[in-house]
């Protein structure tokens, strides 16, 4: 039998060392089902129950394995469907490689089902590289240009396949004139700045006295080396959200994370340090960085046309994190003086600990959303990877949950979509089969794609050898994040007709699906209910109903502001119930001890 185009593509993914592609059947790319079927499902083909599904998994599986994921959709609204989880991994610097069918060559430009111009379509999401294969000679050229652009730019990239190309004899390029031919792998390489570059960063953190360094994700492979230059400089280090685990929270100078979801002591640090070092981070948010002017700056980032743009930096070192890091702590001077700066932090860090325990154990009706976070945390595996979703739930897993050595976690950081969480989670299980996996989910983004995914945990359960897969839901019948938004930034009371969703039974749901699920409804019960899902022997769904009404305070927010918010919602928020009729400002209050009140 001769080798079909489509033959040949899983044969070159299987030469690349991918082992399972994320996706969903569509006669777009019956081609490509036929050849999985001859291959014996080699790579894996992985069901998910919606292509947006698909890419979220092929992201968790990226983000959580240092590999390419891999997905696949057919033409017309399954490669549509891709689009939201391939901007999560453009946004996020994810390698992805989509592949997706298109229809026959015959009858594009005829109007036909399913026709969409796809090139258009996938020219921004995958702007690094999407190819149309219209004949066999474009292979394996243009899958491997994909794979390792995916690679190199840390990005999606697309093949469009139409269904009768997949079909057709391959046949490689000749040696002849407009061939191009291929060739498989590439070498690892580093990148570092110019001696004369390091010395000018040097001199400047030498020159510091109070310094601030600020890691994302990009200084993941550096750790060793960033706590040695933040010791090295008696420096804190704040952490974006990408990044939050990339440094062990149990490290006295480690503040936490960073922006509206972050901490107080890494709102301090940006705002008393006179130098600020950033690895590895675009954090957006300049308003969280030093006041402009006064603080000297130095960045790392191995990403030329990302550096520079956040904040007046005086030094942009273009390399990798790790490799840089190495080359110019020896410039650095180790006699510095006091450690005030240093004592100071370390304070503020203990200070921000002991307030996030009072808030996690105060009352609420019926459970303090902080304090289901609070309970699982000593509770995780050493060994553990977490999922969030975005939400309020993102405020409770950057607070409340301690990175320590050996754990993962991740979100959708730049794009911050609703409802990777448990997608996110699948890709994880299937990038590591032995670690137990948690997702922190909102109700919200459960019933947008958290419920029918479940069913693709249920499917693939057998696959894993760790079989957990935690699922927690903060069940508080409100899109809280947003009705926070609006209370806080309009100074509007809660629009119930967009902001209130139905109270459905997840735990109920998972267990018509065999699986483990479990309902808390009182405070009493929260930790029982984590245990119950370690003890699983498969995956399980623990939800948790939450009070809506406990604010998502920002680390800079003052009283005077807190007390406007709360007036607003007073005067014409119908929220539900109990908390407005003892006075929510209070209750905002009684969420912020020991605040300062200046």
């Amino acid at each position: 039998m001769s080798t079909k185009v489509a033959d040949h593509i899983l044969e070159r993914l299987r030469a690349w060392g991918v082992e399972q592609v994320f996706g969903y059947p569509g006669d777009g790319i019956n081609g490509l089902l036929a050849a999985w079927g001859r291959a014996e499902d080699r790579p894996r083909f992985i069901q998910s129950r919606h292509e947006e599904m698909s890419a979220f998994e092929a992201v968790g599986y990226a983000k959580f394995s240092g590999r390419i994921g891999v997905c696949a959709a057919t033409s017309g609204p399954g490669a549509i469907h891709l689009l939201n989880g391939l901007y999560d991994a453009k946004l996020d610097h994810v390698p992805v490689l989509a592949i997706v069918g298109q229809t026959n060559r015959t009858a594009m430009g005829g109007s036909y089902q399913q026709e969409v111009d796809l090139h258009t379509l996938y020219k921004d999401v995958a702007s690094d590289f999407v190819e149309t294969v219209t004949v066999p000679e474009q292979l394996p050229n243009v899958l491997d240009r994909a794979i390792r652009t995916a690679y190199a730019r840390r990005c999606p990239t697309a093949l469009i396949i139409p269904g009768d190309v997949q079909e057709l004899d391959y046949s490689p390029p000749t040696h002849e004139f407009k061939m191009v031919p291929s060739s498989m792998g590439m070498s690892e390489y580093t990148m570092t700045p110019t001696d004369e570059a390091l010395r000018r960063a040097a001199d400047v953190l030498n020159a510091g006295d109070k310094i601030a360094i600020l890691v994302g994700q990009g200084a993941a492979g550096a750790v060793a080396e960033v706590q040695e230059i933040a010791e090295l400089l008696g420096a804190g280090v704040a952490k974006a959200l990408l990044g939050k685990d990339v440094l062990s929270d149990e490290l006295p100078y480690v503040t936490g994370p960073i922006g509206l979801l972050g901490s107080r002591p890494s709102y301090e640090l940006m705002r008393d340090c006179d130098t600020l070092l950033t690895i590895g981070s675009s954090f957006p948010y300049t308003q969280f960085m030093p006041d402009f002017g006064k603080a000297r700056a130095v960045q790392i980032d191995i990403d030329a046309h990302m550096i520079g743009m956040r904040y007046p930096y005086e030094v942009n070192l273009v390399g990798d994190a790790r490799a840089t890091l190495r080359r110019l702590v020896p410039l650095l001077e180790s006699d510095r003086g006091g450690r005030e700066w240093y004592d100071t932090v370390c304070a503020n860090v203990r200070r921000w600990h002991e307030t996030m325990e009072r808030r996690a154990h105060l009352s609420a009706d019926p459970i303090n959303p902080e304090y289901v976070a609070r309970a699982l945390d000593p509770l995780l595996p050493e060994n553990a990877i977490l999922t969030s979703d975005s939400g309020s739930v993102a405020n409770w897993y950057a607070r409340h949950i301690t990175m320590r050595p050996g754990m993962r976690g991740s979100l959708s950081g730049t794009l911050a979509t609703m409802g990777p969480g448990v997608p996110y989670a699948i890709g994880a299980k299937f990038a590591h089969p032995d670690r137990p996996v948690f997702a922190l989910v909102g109700d919200g983004a459960m019933q947008m794609n958290g419920l029918a995914e479940m069913i693709t945990a249920a499917k693939y359960r057998d696959r894993w050898s760790d079989p957990r897969l935690v699922v927690g839901v903060w069940n508080n019948q409100d899109l809280n994040q947003v009705t926070w938004e609006m209370r806080a930034m309009e100074g509007a009371p809660s629009f119930l007709p967009s902001q209130e969703i139905p109270d459905v039974q997840y735990a109920a749901f998972a267990r018509s699906l065999g699986l483990t699920g479990v309902r808390v409804e009182k405070p009493e019960d929260v930790e029982a209910g984590w245990r119950a899902a370690l003890e699983a022997d498969g995956p399980s769904v623990i939800e948790f109903l939450t009070d809506p009404a406990v604010p998502p305070i920002p680390p800079h927010a003052t009283w005077e502001q807190m007390e406007a918010t709360a007036a607003s919602i007073l005067k014409g928020d119908a929220d539900r119930g109990s908390v407005v009729k003892q006075g929510l400002k209070a209750k905002m209050q009684e969420f912020l001890p020991g605040r300062d009140k200046s």
